[in-house]
């Protein structure tokens, strides 16, 4: 198996005045998303040098490249994980927002799978959105649940 991921997750930001340029080309781009499978090319000049290039582009990564685009017009930071990418235990404790001893100790009490390379264990990112999803169930039935019994007992209104 492949490691995607080397090193800390790292979030990428514009800064704040690159955001108007990433919204009007965010949005340009955006009109290609209703064409289905049809590779876009792309001109790209270098305004320093002048030399110009031509790229074909996937219509998906056409797509991806927009949403990011718009996302960091927002002033929003934006991480791309590959989704069958293998993540260190620090990597994956960083996405949760929990220490990585934390981490660890949910992996031992057998809450999600993961493989040992050699005395470290690797979890994919996968199997994180999969953990995070169930737990996201699982708090809204609690809170379903608490609601429940607090109009049962008159608490709610």
């Amino acid at each position: 198996m492949t490691t995607l991921l080397s090193g800390p997750i790292a979030s990428m930001m514009l800064p704040e005045k690159e955001t108007a340029l990433a919204r009007v080309s965010g949005d340009v781009l955006a009109r290609f998303n209703n064409v289905e499978n049809v590779p876009l090319r792309l001109q790209l000049e270098n305004p320093q040098t002048g030399q110009v290039i031509e790229a074909t582009v996937p219509a998906v990564a056409v797509r991806v490249l927009a949403e990011v685009l718009a996302k960091m017009a927002e002033g929003k930071a934006v991480t791309l994980i590959p989704m069958h990418a293998e993540l260190s235990t620090q990597q994956a404790a960083d996405l949760l927002g929990v220490s990585r001893p934390y981490f660890v100790k949910l992996l031992e009490q057998g809450k999600m799978p993961f493989r040992k390379v050699g005395e470290q264990r690797r979890v994919l990112y996968q199997e994180l959105l999969t953990y995070i999803e169930n737990y996201q169930k699982a708090a809204h039935a609690a809170l379903d649940e608490m609601t429940a019994e607090a109009q049962r007992m008159g608490l709610y209104e």
